[in-house]
């Protein structure tokens, strides 16, 4: 369990989702888990990473439909500098091989579980003239209401501009300090380039470290 849960019964659970693609939002996305956050990916099978040695960022970042960028934004962009140019891919604003889009996204979840408890129910017996206690064992059903935030990285061939490769942090919405969402991002940074299995010029996957 990756933070406290907001309990509360109730027979059926309320449906909640929304979500939105800003900025900063994804400061809050991944704030919360101790062990870090779950990683998805994906790739297209037909492309050749042994053509990818260069990359850019995509025009215009889903982030930054907005219009403006924000501190975090270049916080990720800095910490996906830093992935791919560890994995010998060049920086090359005009002419890349590759294109780096990400985005944030927060939902509102609702979890509905059932955790079993014991009462009793007491009868008296005039026989023995006193109460006797009968223990009753139930399930009782509980909601638990929390957001969760995903940040999703995607590698876009530029020559065709089509996804080759996607990888998402999904992680539990806890209130942080600034500086602390912003170690949990690079962390959740880290955790989806773990994922990412090649380096520039080659279709080789790496082995997993």
């Amino acid at each position: 369990m990756c933070s406290p849960r907001l309990k509360t019964s109730s027979m059926a659970a309320r449906s909640m989702a929304g979500r939105l693609l800003l900025g900063v939002v994804v400061l809050l996305a991944l704030a919360a888990c101790a062990t870090g956050p779950r990683v998805r990916t994906d790739f297209d099978p037909e492309a050749d990473f042994a053509r990818y040695r260069s990359y850019a960022f995509y025009q215009p970042l889903a982030m930054e439909e907005s219009g403006y960028s924000s501190y975090m934004t270049e916080r990720i962009k800095a910490g996906i500098r830093r992935e791919m140019d560890a994995r010998g891919y060049v920086f090359d604003e005009k002419s890349p091989d590759l294109r780096v889009n990400f985005q944030g996204i927060v939902q509102e979840k609702t979890d509905v579980y059932s955790v079993p408890r014991t009462d009793f129910q007491y009868f008296y017996s005039y026989r023995s003239r006193r109460y006797f206690g009968v223990p009753v064992w139930y399930d009782q059903t509980e909601v638990s209401q929390y957001t969760e935030g995903t940040l999703t990285v995607d590698l876009v061939d530029a020559a065709r501009n089509r996804l080759v490769w996607t990888g998402a942090a999904i992680g539990r919405v806890t209130q942080k300090t600034p500086q602390e969402r912003a170690a949990q991002v690079d962390r959740a940074l880290g955790a989806i380039f773990m994922q990412f299995p090649y380096r520039a010029g080659s279709s080789q996957v790496a082995p997993a470290k």
